[in-house]
């Protein structure tokens, strides 16, 4: 596989970063972050079982949260990540995979929903991201999403002027999930609900149009 074919290679200090804090990850992110993943996820079905990804699955602070009647597919680009999150899979049907987000080793239609828990505003490229995901996913379908976004036109100096710097160690604070959107069709939204600290993580569900 080739570069052009990972593109979160074009950040390397972001893969090194993320394998020397995946220890201390969860003790910054579990918390504060329970009650948004929480509400989140009550968008997977529930009763009827299906192919589910979680693609940017982290150390897995989702696992314990999830409906267990699905069959799960855990992608992250970090191996330190994927290591710490199998234990919470334990009892879930669950396949591990180190890959790329924004080059996802699926063949298309394969999924049946997608959970992007705190992965569109990592990458390098979240419309690309957001393009995979909506590529593995079959028609009618559902693409899960919590994450930090600005609104429109929205100013937020202080995030922008913290972006540099933080895009490359942990997350940007750049993202305008309209603007990604825009840039993949196909996808319509379901719902569109503010979670934390002000609206500035959202919940979003969005549906796979089409046959």
């Amino acid at each position: 596989m080739t570069g052009r074919d990972q593109p979160y290679r074009e950040n390397p200090l972001l893969r090194l970063s993320y394998s020397l804090i995946a220890p201390f990850y969860d003790l910054v992110i579990s918390r504060p972050l329970l009650h948004a993943r929480s509400q989140s996820l009550r968008s997977l079905p529930a009763e009827v079982a299906g192919k589910v990804l979680l693609s940017g699955a982290g150390t897995g602070l989702d696992l314990p949260l999830l409906p267990p009647l699905h069959h799960y597919t855990a992608l992250d680009f970090n191996a330190a990540m994927l290591a710490r999150a199998r234990s919470r899979g334990a009892e879930l049907q669950v396949d591990w995979v180190l890959g790329d987000s924004m080059a996802l080793p699926f063949a298309d239609a394969y999924f049946d929903q997608v959970v992007l828990h705190l992965i569109l505003a990592v990458v390098p490229q979240p419309a690309q991201c957001l393009r995979e995901a909506a590529r593995v996913l079959k028609p009618g379908g559902t693409i899960i999403i919590l994450d930090k976004f600005l609104r429109p036109r929205q100013h937020a100096w202080l995030r922008r002027a913290l972006n540099p710097l933080s895009r490359r160690i942990a997350t940007r604070m750049d993202v305008v999930f309209e603007e990604v959107l825009s840039a993949v069709p196909g996808l319509e939204v379901a719902s569109n609900v503010p979670l934390l600290a002000g609206g500035w993580f959202r919940g979003i569900v969005l549906r796979k149009t089409g046959e």
